[in-house]
């Protein structure tokens, strides 16, 4: 099969996206396909002549444009079959404050918010409770993660998010331990407990810094907490009209309770990524794992 493999972008991620799109270049093409590597950042401008002449196009991508719907936007009107969510899908999810206002209303346990697209005039102040986890609206990778304590520790945090030109996302500190759990068709992935040991949370260094972390997967939870995750999972994937696969990231309370922080339609794509490590527990290598997005994707377009 002739992929298009669209990675890199513009995006503060693109290092990430560029790194892991290799990995998967190679395990294409070990499994036979003829395989283009194509960096979005020089060649947006050829994507939908290109992905005209290929039969499937995986997206490496990670961040905008990417996980906010553009590129599956234009793949759909090349008549290109892709992996993963749609346009609508894709954006609602990258947007964090749409996508909580989306799990509220459907009944999914999130944490209260507060939404500042613009940076707040002088006398305001947070509605919420210190501490507070200050976030990138529509940032992925844990990039300008931070935790306040106090009002100065707070506007610095937001001043970094606001000169990156993105909106900011407050949620009040939950304790608990962070769970993940992937969704690949119809059907919820054993979950991953995440220990950071490179800070107090999973924030960038955790993630991608070698030792940052330890991930645990199946999660040594209870099996109530395990189908609890799973079902939380699909219903998080359903509710923002997602197909092919996802990952919902939660905070698990030490009395087993679940609440949901985001839901990931592009997740990382390494064999020692979360949903590859999530696909190896139910039993799928990460070469069957691929194949596996390819035909959910295609099933996707033909319907």
């Amino acid at each position: 099969m002739k992929i298009l493999l669209i990675a890199g972008g513009w995006s503060t991620e693109r290092d990430v996206s560029l790194n892991s799109s290799r990995i998967v270049e190679g395990v294409l093409r070990d499994a036979g396909h003829d395989v283009t590597f194509f960096d979005l950042l020089s060649g947006f401008d050829r994507l939908m002549e290109e992905a005209r002449r290929h039969d499937f196009a995986f997206i490496g991508l990670h961040g905008a444009p990417g996980e906010d719907g553009l590129v599956q936007a234009l793949l759909d009107a090349a008549g290109c079959p892709y992996q993963g969510a749609g346009p609508a899908g894709s954006f609602l999810a990258l947007n964090k404050a749409a996508a909580k206002q989306i799990f509220r209303q459907a009944g999914l346990p999130t944490a209260d918010w507060e939404f500042l697209p613009l940076p707040p005039p002088a006398d305001w102040h947070p509605r919420l409770p210190y501490p507070l986890f200050v976030k990138s609206n529509t940032g992925g990778s844990s990039l300008r993660l931070g935790r306040a304590e106090n009002r100065d520790e707070l506007d610095k945090a937001l001043a970094a998010i606001f000169t990156a030109g993105d909106a900011a996302l407050l949620e009040t500190e939950l304790p608990g331990r962070e769970l993940t759990c992937a969704v690949l068709g119809d059907e919820a992935l054993p979950p991953l407990l995440i220990e950071p040991l490179a800070g107090s949370f999973f924030d960038y260094e955790s993630k991608y810094a070698k030792g940052g972390a330890r991930e645990l997967c199946p999660a040594p939870i209870t099996p109530e907490a395990t189908a609890r995750a799973q079902k939380l999972a699909l219903e998080a994937h359903r509710a923002l009209g997602l197909s092919g696969y996802s990952r919902t990231d939660f905070i698990l309370g030490a009395d087993d309770s679940l609440t949901l922080l985001e839901v990931n339609t592009l997740p990382g794509m390494t064999a020692t990524s979360l949903v590859p490590q999530e696909a190896a527990a139910a039993g799928l290598s990460f070469a069957q794992l691929l194949e596996r997005l390819m035909e959910l994707g295609r099933a996707r377009r033909r319907s």
